[in-house]
């Protein structure tokens, strides 16, 4: 891939991408809905690296999601199989790229060896800083609250934490996405304008651009697009443009 002409002056730091659209990319032209998945896998590796290229530090990818599982059984087999393959096909080039990889979600449903690649997959690159790279798989935000809920809850019931000291910043670390800051940015492709479950918590502040492009043909320029219309936004996080001091700001960013 040919990297993107000057890096952004000042690029989200952390992006989460709905990776939506591949089977009616695939519809549109003549393909079959594997191939579409397919298609949509390898896209990712091109939009990474861009993201890596115009600055990015975070970057967190929609694969499969909790609903996902209602799926006729096949495509739900094959979108299974397609994880395994693509981790095979792309570790060497993440490596390389010094890109740190890390999956988040429940990982009891899948079968073993592909569990075992997840897992190999995180050591292997877990030294690396340039691109955190984050793969939501069985993953729901909904899932994910009630999972830090229950673990909690636990604490409690063993005498190990007091109810009136739960608050944010406790919830906040019993999250899969506790050692990563909330999403800047959140593009979804496909044409539809929702999170279908997506990092519920984490979204509290992040700003959306939604493009009517299937993920497959979701272009490194209207990437880019979306980045400088995220430059263009403010973001006052709850407080008015006249209250925003530079020690405000500067708290808020620290705490999401």
């Amino acid at each position: 891939m040919q990297p993107l002409a000057d890096p952004l002056a000042d690029p989200p730091n952390h992006v989460a991408i709905i990776m939506d659209g591949n089977s009616r990319w695939a519809e549109t032209q003549g393909m079959s809905r594997d191939e579409g998945h397919r298609a949509g896998a390898q896209h990712v590796r091109t939009v990474a690296e861009a993201c890596a290229d115009l600055g990015v530090r975070y970057l967190t990818l929609f694969a499969f999601s909790t609903e996902n599982w209602q799926r006729p059984t096949d495509e739900v087999e094959f979108l299974i199989q397609l994880i395994g393959e693509t981790l095979e096909n792309e570790l060497d080039e993440l490596d390389e790229r010094e890109t740190q990889v890390r999956f988040i979600g429940d990982r009891s449903r899948f079968p073993l060896d592909v569990r075992q690649k997840l897992h190999d997959s995180e050591i292997r690159t877990a030294h690396h800083k340039k691109l955190f790279l984050t793969i939501a798989l069985n993953y729901g935000g909904r899932w994910d609250l009630t999972a830090a809920t229950r673990e909690i809850a636990e604490a409690v019931k063993l005498g190990y934490l007091a109810p009136e000291e739960i608050d944010e910043n406790l919830i906040q670390t019993h999250l899969s996405t506790r050692d990563h800051p909330a999403p800047d940015l959140c593009i979804r492709t496909g044409g539809e304008r929702r999170i279908s479950n997506f990092l519920l918590w984490d979204f509290a502040y992040t700003e959306f651009y939604f493009s009517d492009s299937f993920w497959p043909g979701f272009s490194l320029k209207e990437l880019r697009a979306a980045f400088e219309d995220y430059s263009k936004r403010q973001r006052r996080f709850g407080a008015r443009n006249a209250t925003m001091t530079a020690s405000t700001i500067s708290t808020i960013v620290e705490f999401h």
